[in-house]
């Protein structure tokens, strides 16, 4: 079915930085598709492209001062809230993001975003330190729990002259996702997912544990988009901050012996697994029951055993079910995903190398391989986890509906 977004009528709230140039390309995209778009500028947009621009292309006036506007004093911008059916926040600020989250309204987007009814969608750009800043992450946080749904912003040169996290979403990915709102994709309805995400502990003492860097974004990614896609999503979190994506079911858990039961547990359950978890490989023999002390400068030896391979205890008693595991592998990526995906009766592997600077674990992008069972291998470029997510949902409908 081909997704239109004709007579939709958009708000596109464009706040100040490098990236408003971007913003050109999206409201080009968004009125070719057809969109009724109205502009709205924060207070220092159009010091990099002004609102003449927008207007021009859109072919409506633009909302970009509180004060100044022919039209404020006909209360402008309760209009366009009240008639619009989606907002876009493109790019969007470090500040904006502070505005949003605290409820500030001292500029045109600000106040119309406190006035605003409907959905809102967020693509932020920044320089990567104010995206990795506490203060940036805890606004963020806030405006998820509210309902906001966000573009993660994508690995790249920035402006500032590095290169790292921040840099404004393809605008064609924030146009496919806004083509979502309208044309909601139901494909995955009745398909029950068993999806493991995040590391595991395993504890030395009652105060130190052996761990790993995995955030557990990649499954969480992939259990929201499932869930948002129509699946029935159960999803067994090892130890993370990230908040649970609404309508699935959590299972939180510690140890490697712990996911393992978990997902015996839930497995006959299921149509899909999905075992995106990085569950520690090995675990101390002895765990103490009081904390270890240092003993100068004599070192301390440490006696680990393997944990219980959670995949292979599952193609033990596979019985139908399409399996997809993850590879995180330092070199030999293709030869070490193979290997991983013969050697645990794999349907699809995701394999993905942790040595490479800006991917991986703790970012919210990743490049990846994705290998079937018939040794298929399929490269992806770097892009957000939330689209490799949908990616290989795709490949796994694909296999769900064509098992042979």
């Amino acid at each position: 079915m081909q997704v239109a977004i004709k007579n939709a009528k958009i708000v596109l709230g464009v706040s100040a930085g490098i990236a408003v140039y971007k913003a050109v390309e999206i409201l080009r995209l968004l009125v070719k598709e057809g969109a009724d778009v109205r502009v709205v500028m924060s207070a220092n947009a159009g010091k990099f492209v002004t609102p003449l621009t927008f207007a021009a292309l859109s072919g409506n006036p633009v909302y970009h001062s509180l004060f100044d506007s022919q039209n404020s004093a006909d209360m402008e911008h309760i209009r366009v809230a009240e008639n619009a059916d989606l907002l876009v926040v493109a790019p969007a600020t470090a500040s904006m993001l502070g505005k949003m989250a605290h409820g500030l309204a001292d500029d045109a987007l600000s106040n119309l975003h406190l006035a605003f009814k409907g959905s809102v969608l967020v693509a932020p750009a920044m320089n990567e330190g104010m995206w990795e800043h506490p203060a940036v992450k805890n606004n963020i946080d806030i405006l998820k729990s509210r309902g906001v749904d966000f573009v993660d912003p994508a690995f790249g040169a920035l402006a500032c002259g590095v290169t790292g996290s921040g840099r404004l979403a393809e605008p064609s990915a924030i146009l496919d996702k806004v083509k979502g709102y309208f044309n909601p994709r139901d494909d995955l309805n009745g398909i029950r997912f068993l999806i493991t995400a995040g590391p595991t502990h395993e504890p030395l003492d009652p105060v130190r544990y052996l761990s790993n860097p995995s955030s557990g974004k990649m499954g969480y990614a992939v259990a929201e988009q499932a869930k948002a896609r129509g699946a029935k999503v159960v999803l067994i979190s090892g130890p993370t901050y990230l908040k649970p994506p609404p309508g699935v079911d959590i299972k939180p858990c510690k140890r490697a012996d712990e996911m393992n039961s978990l997902v015996q547990e839930h497995l006959e359950n299921c149509d899909v697994l999905v075992m995106s978890a990085a569950v520690g490989d090995f675990a101390p023999q002895t765990l103490e029951k009081e904390k270890i002390k240092k003993q100068g400068a004599a070192g301390l030896v440490l006696k680990l055993v393997p944990t219980k391979d959670i995949l292979l205890e599952v193609t033990k008693r596979k019985s139908g079910k399409l399996v997809v595991g993850f590879a995180a592998e330092s070199q030999n990526l293709v030869e070490s995903g193979l290997a991983k995906l013969k050697k645990k009766n794999l349907d699809l592997i995701v394999a993905n190398d942790i040595s490479a600077p800006g991917i991986g674990f703790q970012s919210d992008s990743n490049q990846v391989t994705i290998i079937d069972r018939e040794e298929k291998i399929e490269n992806l470029p770097l892009k957000p986890k939330r689209e490799i997510a949908d990616i290989l949902l795709d490949r796994i409908l694909a296999r769900f509906k064509n098992p042979e």
